[in-house]
């Protein structure tokens, strides 16, 4: 697919008057149009919800956008779990999935009514003797161990990952968890990343609810809801083809019909946590060329750098880039494109055919609203740049501000001569 910016070299040339460079800039239209297409297609389930995945995009204004778009809060931590409660998320809107959980955020979560979904079996008397009580309602993640494969192969390696219970354990979880007051259950299972593929959640899904029906025939517990969690990915690369949300939501559908409809499960709730495919290709970090070094390759170098996108660097991972103004010209020329930190992985690209780069050009790099800006950091002293929001009139919020020295050092026991910096 034709990697487009979302933004005009005439709209960032007036955004970046009042913003420096670099930001990370997100589409409120867009946010919008996809997070109804996803409502859309799991329509068929009464029940559907879309927890999206805080962790991937952890900003007040995007959570309430997201919001007002029906959509809950996936947690996995206390500040997730704050951030959501002031945007206005409660009680079974939150849902808080964590792993290797500090017993006082399973209280927190409590007292604010969300779901908890439990990681791990031993996390039941955890949770027991920090609540005093088992809530009514509770999930817990599955992990079926081994590989994970669809029709075209290997997917990922559940049996790698630290999450989730062995089909045993959640067995026994259940049947323990209904003993001690649990009335309404869910299952939750996280398997793969980043799929391009129309064929994962209706693949998991069945699984799932396979698993649902020999849990409440076996159990007695009633099987509330099924959580689908993330895993759906979005294009990073021009030549993939996206994902079709409807044949998704459609796929599920049919495993929902043929496996939970005949159990007399038909009133199970789908749940689903895409932060990822809900976020990513609606932001992206807009950058400038500020130096060009011509040694044994050609660099261009930005002044964003690994601190402002990690997954190059962490990963890497591929991010698109488009040379803003220079859209049409031939990509002819050969360039790492780099950032100023003290480590030779911060790249954001590597043997990349662009056009020619001249300092002072403005670039794109697609695909960053989800696990872009969160994943940032301070190495080497950087400071993280601002987000801000194009909205759908056309204009620009900004959604949160730059670091600055300041806050760098704010959490410092400061000595008199770092004082004049504060």
């Amino acid at each position: 697919m034709e990697k487009k910016p979302f933004v005009t070299l005439e709209q960032l040339e007036k955004i970046t008057k009042d913003f420096p460079t670099p930001f990370h800039l997100y589409d409120e239209k867009g946010i919008i149009e996809n997070a109804k297409r996803v409502q859309e297609a799991f329509s068929w389930n009464p029940g559907f919800k879309e927890y999206f995945a805080v962790k991937a995009t952890p900003n007040p204004a995007i959570l309430k956008i997201l919001k007002d778009c029906g959509f809950g809060t996936d947690c996995s931590s206390a500040t997730e779990l704050m951030m959501s409660e002031a945007v206005g998320f409660s009680g079974h809107d939150i849902m808080f999935s964590s792993n290797d959980t500090p017993p006082e955020e399973f209280k927190m979560a409590d007292d604010m009514g969300a779901i908890i979904n439990l990681d791990d079996f031993t996390h039941i008397e955890c949770v027991e003797q920090v609540l005093g009580h088992i809530p009514e309602t509770i999930s817990c993640r599955f992990n079926p161990g081994g590989v994970f494969e669809i029709s075209n192969g290997i997917m990922d390696n559940p049996g790698d990952a630290k999450y989730g219970m062995t089909e045993e354990q959640i067995f026994e979880a259940f049947r323990i968890l209904k003993e001690k007051g649990a009335k309404r259950f869910g299952i939750h299972a996280f398997l793969v990343s980043n799929t391009v593929t129309n064929d994962y959640y209706p693949m998991l899904a069945g699984e799932l609810f396979e698993l649902a029906v020999r849990l409440e025939k076996e159990t007695g517990a009633k099987v509330a809801f099924v959580n689908l969690s993330g895993g759906v990915g979005v294009p990073y690369r021009p030549e993939q083809e996206a994902n079709d949300i409807f044949a998704i939501g459609e796929g599920v559908r049919k495993a929902y019909e043929r496996i939970l409809v005949p159990a007399g499960m038909g009133d199970v709730a789908i749940y689903t946590e895409m932060g990822r495919f809900i976020l990513a290709p609606y932001g992206c970090l807009v950058t400038r060329a500020i130096h060009e070094k011509h040694t044994y390759k050609e660099y261009i170098g930005v002044d964003a750098c690994a601190v402002n996108l990690m997954r190059p660097a962490m990963y890497g991972a591929y991010h698109h880039i488009t040379v803003m103004g220079k859209e049409n010209a031939p990509c002819d020329h050969k360039y790492d494109v780099v950032g100023s930190l003290c480590e030779n992985n911060d790249k954001f690209a590597i043997d990349r055919m662009l056009p020619r780069i001249d300092k002072g050009d403005l670039l794109v790099i697609h695909d960053t609203g989800a696990h872009g800006f969160s994943m940032g950091y301070n190495y080497n002293g950087k400071l993280r740049s601002a987000e801000l929001l194009l909205k759908e009139d056309g204009s620009v919020q900004l959604i949160r501000r730059a670091e600055t020295p300041q806050d760098y050092f704010a959490t410092l026991d400061v000595c008199e001569e770092m004082k004049k910096y504060l």
